[in-house]
């Protein structure tokens, strides 16, 4: 049987117990708590051994225990499956320690439209880390489109819910849940015109006039804008190699009373750095002890080449203090905007009735389209065809900068995303270099783009991914022949 989705397995170590009752164990755990449904297919022995770095022997006698004992069932020449006997645990109960109250939009009178920068054709441009679109399938994806204009028992044409097709959300809820390790379905999602449309509709639903809201000195501007164009008060605390400094968080908490906080711990835009395992529980700790929001930005889930990705904060038992945004317009094409909020229902209601003020709905055959993808397998087989050729970039990127830019610049590899935070001499004046490279036909995004605050930091992000090998190349030796030329004495 296909299965578009793999279930991502963590094995919870456990002293004393033998390692097939550990992974019969975490399946119980799982069906209980909702995350594997009735009639759940599950992976094959062969399969999960490898995923668990096990022998499948024993992942064999897991699920022969599983099967003795009635959790789990086979089906002949179909697999194993959990079993549709079973009652249909509910998902956690969420805490409704909040009203979420909608309010009224604080509209910036200035013209804010970024000013296009007028390529030429020689022009290297290391973005924020945008997808190659030339790795799009093109056949693939207008074949779906097909499929849904012309299908019989929809209606893409016509208003529909504002939280989006019912077929993507329940398509998203089961690639959440496996992948991810969150516990929700459809009514947990409302979808969005692209992860900055998620970041609004949340910066809509919990933000008055004058609350409060944090977010790291170094941090996405967009979203940062999004919240102050509802009203809200920005404070910033800084980030080191391990992440959002929780230490300096809770001191602000302390002193003002925060409405939330917007974090992208799993790739920290713009450093790349990965909030740690011990950081991350505290943050939960504080949101839950001060009665804050965390808006976790997920944005490049997908691209992830050390190790397999940590999972969200929004997988935890959170109490509704997690407000989860994700996209798929990085993984298929951001021409094409797709992107989802994770919330409680009683939030989601509330970003529906956002969407009915601003859009009255999303755009249902882009929706209907991504949902047959998603349930083909499509999406999860360009993923991991993109992911490879990320890989071989990223890796090539950081052997030229090795090579050629050692004496000037250096960095720390980046576990995943499609950018590099690269940090620049002090002796060399940032500002000074970033024209000087525009004049060499490489435009670059220096990190003072990132932060609000007036301090200078000599770093610069360079995005890889839609720049192939010799595009890189070409961009690195310009770079070196500006750095070489800044560095001549007269």
């Amino acid at each position: 049987m296909l299965r578009s989705w793999k279930l991502n397995l963590v094995l919870k170590n456990s002293t004393g117990l033998a390692v097939y009752l550990q992974i019969a164990q975490q399946i119980v755990d799982d069906i209980q708590n909702g995350r594997l449904a009735p009639a759940t297919a599950m992976p094959g022995t062969r399969e999960l051994a490898e995923h668990l770095e096990v022998n499948r022997k024993t992942v064999v006698l897991a699920y022969d225990e599983l099967i003795a004992q009635g959790w789990l069932v086979t089906q002949h020449r179909r697999g194993t499956f959990v079993s549709s006997k079973l009652p249909n645990f509910s998902s956690y109960p969420l805490a409704k320690n909040k009203t979420f109250e909608s309010t009224e939009s604080n509209l910036a009178t200035a013209d804010q439209t970024p000013q296009i920068n007028n390529k030429t054709q020689l022009l290297i441009d290391f973005n924020d880390g945008i997808p190659d679109t030339r790795l799009i399938p093109l056949d693939i994806i207008s074949r779906a489109f097909r499929h849904t204009l012309l299908a019989k028992n929809t209606n893409p044409l016509g208003y529909g819910d504002p939280r989006g097709v019912l077929a993507l959300r329940t398509a998203l809820a089961t690639m959440l849940n496996l992948e991810r390790g969150l516990n929700i379905d459809a009514d947990n999602i409302c979808t969005a015109r692209g992860s900055q449309m998620g970041i609004f509709l949340a910066a809509r639903v919990l933000t008055k006039p004058n609350d409060y809201v944090v977010v790291e000195h170094l941090s996405y501007p967009p979203a940062r804008e999004a919240f102050q164009s509802c009203g809200a008060n920005i404070l910033t605390v800084g980030l080191d190699d391990h992440g959002l400094d929780v230490a300096a968080l809770e001191r602000c908490c302390k002193q003002y009373p925060i409405r939330a906080i917007y974090v992208t711990p799993h790739h920290q835009f713009p450093t790349t750095v990965m909030m740690t395992a011990e950081r991350r529980l505290k943050l939960l700790i504080l949101a839950k002890q001060y009665d804050f929001t965390i808006i976790e930005d997920d944005y490049d889930h997908e691209f992830h080449f050390a190790h397999h990705p940590v999972f969200p904060l929004a997988s935890t038992r959170h109490d509704d203090h997690v407000v989860y945004v994700g996209s798929l317009s990085k993984v298929l094409a951001p021409g094409l905007r797709v992107g989802y909020l994770v919330a409680s229902k009683t939030f989601i209601q509330q970003c529906a009735k956002e969407v009915l003020l601003i859009d009255r709905q999303g755009n249902s055959i882009t929706e209907h389209a991504v949902a047959e993808l998603m349930e083909t397998g499509e999406i999860k087989r360009h993923i991991r065809r993109t992911l490879k050729i990320y890989n071989e970039r990223r890796n090539v990127l950081m052997a030229l900068i090795r090579n050629e830019l050692n004496e000037f610049a250096h960095f720390d590899a980046p576990l995943g995303g499609l950018a590099i935070w690269l940090k620049i001499n002090q002796t060399i004046e940032i500002e000074h270099f970033i024209k000087q490279a525009l004049l060499a036909d490489v435009r670059l995004l220096p990190a003072t783009l990132f932060t609000q605050d007036t301090f200078n930091i000599n770093a610069i992000r360079l995005g890889f991914g839609s720049l192939n090998i010799d595009e890189l190349t070409t961009g690195v030796h310009r770079l070196s022949h500006v750095f070489k030329t800044m560095t001549i004495k007269p």
